[in-house]
């Protein structure tokens, strides 16, 4: 159970279940109306804390400048829903106990049970001792970011096939008959042999053919990566403020 001294260090803080999860901030505390101590906090919940749902504090513990309740995230997220106004009329006090499984009658202190007209007022005092001073309190918004994950990319290859046309230039032998006329220089070996007589002379023709030859060679490297873009939004919620009015007997305000 959280003690008054530890008020102050309570509101605004992070409520944490018993499993460690994230409920919410502490919004506001309530205490008994006989013993001054405290009996609930409320723990604002939903988006940018929308929602404030009670939370009894009998079993609470202050952890690390956290708050943690014996309750799991949906159990105070799904307590009925109170209005967190002044003071919590007994028909609501029993409805939040009979929801966290509390008896009434033995819910908290001895004081709880003492009285038909217990019920829990509003801090404004925050900790500190009863005087005659009031101290006014409002919500302020306090807007942050998360991470959360909004699509996958992947890099995939496939196998594209195209025709390459080149052109080579190729040589090849083509047969082609060459005369020369008698001269004395070959005229020994024009008569040599028989005069009449017949005769064949065989030449081997060449030719260049094209030959094709692949190979695979590295060409680039690609790989994903991310870069960060930040644009701006612009929220909007409601918050309250506490305002004085004074009153005096004959009904006159100011």
């Amino acid at each position: 159970m959280i003690t008054t001294e530890q008020v102050q260090q309570v509101i605004g803080t992070t409520v944490r279940s018993s499993d460690g999860d994230k409920i919410g901030k502490v919004g506001q505390v309530y205490f008994d109306d006989v013993t001054g101590q405290p009996a609930w906090v409320t723990v604002a919940t939903g988006l940018f804390g929308s929602n404030e749902s009670f939370v009894p504090v009998d079993s609470a513990d202050v952890r690390d400048g956290e708050l943690t309740v014996p309750f799991s995230k949906d159990k105070v997220k799904d307590a009925p829903n109170v209005a967190a106004d002044q003071h919590l009329s007994e028909a609501e006090e029993a409805e939040l106990y009979r929801y966290y499984g509390v008896e009434y009658s033995s819910a908290g202190t001895d004081t709880y049970a003492q009285t038909d007209t217990t019920d829990y007022s509003k801090t404004a005092r925050h900790g500190d001792d009863v005087d005659d001073a009031m101290t006014l309190s409002e919500e302020r918004v306090d807007v942050g970011t998360e991470r959360v994950e909004t699509g996958r990319a992947r890099l995939r290859k496939h196998v594209v096939t195209e025709n390459v046309t080149k052109t080579v230039p190729v040589t090849r032998e083509e047969v082609r008959i060459e005369r020369e006329p008698i001269t004395d220089a070959n005229r020994d070996r024009a008569v040599d042999g028989p005069e009449i007589t017949e005769n064949e002379h065989e030449v081997v023709l060449h030719e260049e053919r094209p030959v094709v030859h692949k190979e695979t060679v590295p060409t680039e490297r690609v790989r994903l990566g991310t870069e960060q873009v930040t644009t701006e939004e612009t929220v909007s919620e409601q918050v309250r403020h506490e305002e004085i009015d004074t009153e005096r007997d004959g009904g006159n305000r100011r």
